[in-house]
């Protein structure tokens, strides 16, 4: 097989969007037909790449290479599912089909309902800055390409169903008040390049200081990425990973700055979103 699926990691929510904003980003997955490359894995049937792709008719056996860490809050599930969905279509009707609107709305579909929410799958296949509603997709006019610094600890990892289970099941009109405001100011913050809006455009009363609580090394990340001038900080997804904005001059010392109970890695958005490209040729990272 002489292509594969070139599939971006992503953070959800970024604060107050909570299940409608997500953010790709340039660590990627791949998944392919047939027999796996060196550093990859093949997937069995109850891996989230498989379950996708049979679920649109793929045939044969199905491998994947991932530095996405699983249950870090960087939408590995997600990732695997767009890639194991676009790896099926690009089987059946061949690699440009997946560059036109018809396929990635397949692909969005099948993805949005296996996640049980849009915002991950949606960045993973768009690219870029997203607000996903439903089946409805817009990315986010971008006037600034900060770095994006994550701080992913080394020993915590989360579960987005035992996450989402802990969170309250109603919300006073105030709070939802306060995160629609914050969440409107971030997409016009991204449109316009008002990075100093963004802090607290990325602030949340829905679902963060929740999550928080499980995970203190996290907040102990969150405030020190604040603490060292990001211009933003959030939980990515459901955690326990941190990400956080700033210039690309500044993200050595952010990254630095953060607690050595984790690691920092300094990534970008990715534009691009799922792509059919070759394989690598080498491992970056954990395969999954």
């Amino acid at each position: 097989m002489s292509w594969a699926i070139r599939v971006p990691a992503s953070s959800a929510n970024l604060g107050a969007g909570f299940d409608v904003l997500g953010m790709a980003l340039t660590l990627h997955a791949e998944v392919g037909i047939g027999t796996s490359p060196s550093g990859a894995r093949d997937v069995d049937g109850h891996h989230p790449a498989d379950i996708a792709f049979r679920r649109l008719g793929g045939t044969g056996p199905l491998w994947m290479r991932s530095p996405i860490p699983a249950g870090r809050g960087l939408g590995f599930s997600g990732a695997a599912r767009v890639g194991g969905a676009a790896a099926a279509i690009v089987q059946r009707d061949g690699a440009p089909a997946l560059d036109t609107d018809a396929a990635r709305g397949e692909v969005l579909a099948l993805t949005a309902e296996l996640e049980q929410h849009a915002d991950n799958v949606a960045a993973s296949i768009f690219g870029g800055v997203v607000v996903a509603a439903g089946r409805h997709v817009s990315r986010v006019p971008l006037a600034f390409n900060p770095a994006v610094v994550v701080w992913v600890p080394d020993a915590a990892t989360t579960s987005t169903d035992h996450s989402r289970s802990r969170l309250d099941a109603s919300v006073s009109r105030g709070d939802a008040v306060f995160n629609i405001g914050r969440a409107a100011m971030f997409v016009a913050a991204c449109a316009t390049g008002d990075h100093a809006a963004l802090r607290a455009a990325t602030e949340d009363r829905l679902h963060q200081a929740q999550r928080l609580a499980q995970v203190p090394e996290s907040a102990r990340a969150l405030d020190a990425a604040l603490a060292a001038d990001a211009w933003a900080a959030w939980l990515s997804g459901s955690g326990p990973t941190i990400a956080a904005l700033c210039e690309s001059g500044r993200a050595d010392d952010l990254a630095a700055a953060l607690p050595d109970t984790g690691r920092a890695k300094i990534l970008r958005i990715d534009h691009e979103g799922a792509v059919v490209s070759a394989p690598t040729s080498d491992d970056d990272g954990v395969t999954g």
